[in-house]
């Protein structure tokens, strides 16, 4: 896959379909790779007349790693109440969404992020209007502090330590542990392709610093319900019922605060993107942006 210099680094992604086709930005969540927008999803996209660019976020994947920094001590600042000292923030990770577009020539473009990546989807919309078409939020919050938190499982799925044998057997088996604490209970993915998708992971890239250095960004970013307000690009908040991380509430929080913005809800979904879901992410993602289009 290529890389582009964006904002003063490199960023490993990958593009689908017609270069003058309309553009979708699809970014994605902590520590998540690129490969983790499935590539049905993004033929789907192709299918329906768009051009379509995943990334590697900074710190994650084949994208450079800010390891001059320190690796921020989420857990203790989560005790003690105290604030996070952090090296980048998701407006700097916004930023690079916007560097990975000016290196491409594309002027302008759909926003689509899931999770953390719909956090800084919702920046790049608010901090940069006239590059962006359209917004699609998945399973994101506002970062008010009022919601409600994680369920317990999930948390500890978010937060709990990496395992002690580190061989690459026991942290598959880590991260997969981690992936169906979060997992679509209606929509479950064949076990054969999950596993085989977390070790085409781990062998592309094992990066823990990284992950820490995201999820200290994405909890430091503070409340954004003033900036969502500002939003003027056609919103879709996507959010499945039964998200144990980041609660349907959540979603329902960013959609109040977003002019116009609508909500979908999803019965089923927790909080990962089910390839049984494809043709209904890929009618919904195309549904706003042909919103904006008219």
């Amino acid at each position: 896959m290529p890389q582009v210099t964006a904002n003063k680094l490199q960023i490993e992604y990958e593009v689908f379909g017609s270069a003058s086709a309309p553009a979708i930005l699809l970014i994605m969540g902590l520590g998540a790779q690129l490969s983790r927008w499935n590539i049905e999803l993004c033929e789907a996209l192709v299918e329906r007349a768009y051009r379509v660019i995943r990334f590697d976020n900074r710190d994650c994947g084949l994208s450079s790693k800010i390891d001059d920094a320190a690796v921020p001590n989420v857990g203790q600042a989560l005790r003690s109440g105290l604030p996070l000292t952090v090296p980048y923030s998701l407006a700097d990770m916004a930023a690079d969404s916007i560097g990975l577009l000016d290196a491409l020539s594309i002027e302008r473009a759909h926003i689509v992020g899931a999770s953390m990546g719909g956090a800084i989807a919702q920046i790049v919309a608010a901090a940069y209007p006239q590059r962006t078409l359209s917004l699609t939020s998945i399973m994101s919050t506002s970062s008010n502090p009022d919601l409600p938190p994680p369920t317990e499982r999930a948390s500890r799925a978010l937060l709990a330590p990496l395992p002690a044998t580190r061989d690459k057997e026991a942290l598959v088996e880590d991260a997969l542990s981690r992936q169906l604490a979060v997992a679509s209970p209606d929509f479950p993915s064949c076990p054969r392709r999950l596993r085989e998708t977390l070790v085409d992971e781990h062998e592309r890239n094992f990066h823990p610093r990284g992950v820490a250095r995201q999820l200290a960004a994405f909890l430091a970013s503070g409340d954004r319900r003033a900036l969502l307000r500002t939003i003027s690009a056609p919103t879709l908040v996507l959010h499945g019922a039964d998200d144990p991380l980041i609660p349907v509430a959540c979603g329902y929080d960013v959609a109040a605060h977003i002019p116009g913005a609508k909500m979908q809800v999803i019965e089923g979904m927790a909080h990962d993107l089910p390839l049984a879901l494809t043709e209904v992410f890929a009618d919904a993602i195309a549904a706003i942006a042909q919103t904006s289009e008219r």
